[in-house]
């Protein structure tokens, strides 16, 4: 058999942290060549030639370079570019992550062009239409001809929308993957001396969801509760973009300032946000990956967000949603010593990569899907 040609799609740092365990994995096999595929959806100066080597990737075979814009604009721009690429080096696989424009946009154009479609991290689900992500999750799954799942509650979210069996394969999560392998560099790191804090005895802080930003009211009840626990416990407060930038609107950016127990820094590079992960006594957030990193690491995670996509850290693992209101009285909970039982998910094993690399390459030998024949 020839070897077979293997795009593996991403549109930012995230999505970067999921392929590169994947790349190595099939790098190491002989039936196929991985390209990666750059899309360009967010870029940004940590998006460099450092990051590529520290996930020991090379530079993207394929770089789209379609920059920001609406959801609509940038479904569109990647969909034409990808759609060239295709059209000049058609591959035999397309395996998109996550669930960012560009997923859903790299989705539609292997679809339409009949070129085998895999979704690492398929069914996910956070019951929320409302959210742009939850839009392209579902779009993707019904698209892909191979849905790799992180966890169990993604095979029923699958199933209960109609999905066939044999589309579906419980995989593990991949990101612990991208933990495991960066976990030399990330232990080696020293950020709790660098932000001046005592590993164990400190909190770590990201957010940038238009929900908790965008509304004035909103964000300074959650500054106002930074501030007050941050004279119990020092905070790492990483400032997204979109923040900072809020928060210099609505005259808040003064004020966190001049807490002495917050330490405000630029976003950070995933080896130093991590090595502060994995001595920070609690974090809050919004986001989604590192609900998985804490549940994994066994700390507790306040994420101010009404769902998850990821609800099984919230089932097994350390995760707990919160809303500004409630923000305070949950993390008193966590530093008076309030805990509960927890464990690692199934197959949240750092070998994801290796049993994805193991189906695909079963999925290969079979005939092409059927709605390609």
């Amino acid at each position: 058999m020839k070897q077979q040609k293997v795009h593996l799609i991403a549109a930012a740092r995230p999505n970067f942290m999921k392929v590169a365990p994947l790349y190595h994995a099939l790098r190491s096999q002989d039936w196929c060549v991985p390209l990666l595929v750059h899309t360009g959806q967010h870029y940004d100066a940590n998006m460099s030639d450092d990051f590529f080597a520290d996930l020991g990737l090379p530079d993207p075979d394929h770089h789209l370079g379609v920059g920001s814009g609406s959801h609509a604009e940038q479904t569109g721009a990647v969909m034409v570019a990808y759609e060239k690429v295709c059209q000049r080096e058609r591959p035999d696989w397309t395996v998109v992550v996550g669930d960012v424009n560009s997923t859903v946009a790299c989705a539609l154009v292997a679809a339409k062009l009949c070129i085998p479609l895999a979704h690492l991290e398929a069914g996910l689900r956070s019951g929320d239409r409302s959210m742009p992500e939850e839009v392209n999750r579902i779009v993707t799954d019904r698209l892909a001809d191979l849905l790799w799942t992180p966890s169990l509650d993604g095979d029923a979210n699958l199933k209960a929308e109609g999905v066939a069996d044999e589309r579906i394969e419980f995989v593990g999560n991949i990101m612990i993957d991208a933990f495991e392998l960066q976990r030399p560099q990330i232990d080696a790191l020293g950020m709790a001396v660098h932000f001046d804090v005592e590993p164990g005895n400190y909190g770590v802080v990201t957010l940038h969801r238009p929900s908790n930003v965008d509304d004035p009211a909103i964000l300074t009840q959650i500054v106002e509760v930074l501030a007050a626990v941050s004279r119990r416990l020092p905070l790492v407060f990483a400032v997204h973009p979109r923040t900072r930038a809020r928060l210099r609107d609505f005259g808040l950016a003064a004020s966190l300032e001049q807490q002495k127990g917050i330490r405000l820094s630029e976003p950070l590079r995933y080896n130093e946000f991590m090595n502060l992960v994995c001595a920070t006594k609690l974090a809050i957030t919004d986001s989604g990956g590192i609900q998985e990193e804490t549940t994994y690491l066994g700390i507790p995670c306040l994420t101010l967000r009404p769902n998850t996509e990821r609800p099984i850290t919230i089932t097994q693992g350390t995760n707990r949603l919160v809303n500004s209101e409630t923000l305070a009285d949950v993390i008193d909970s966590v530093l008076n010593g309030e805990t509960r039982m927890t464990k690692r998910p199934e197959l949240w094993d750092g070998k994801t990569a290796a049993r994805v690399a193991q189906s695909l390459h079963r999925h290969s030998l079979r005939a092409r899907p059927e709605r390609c024949s």
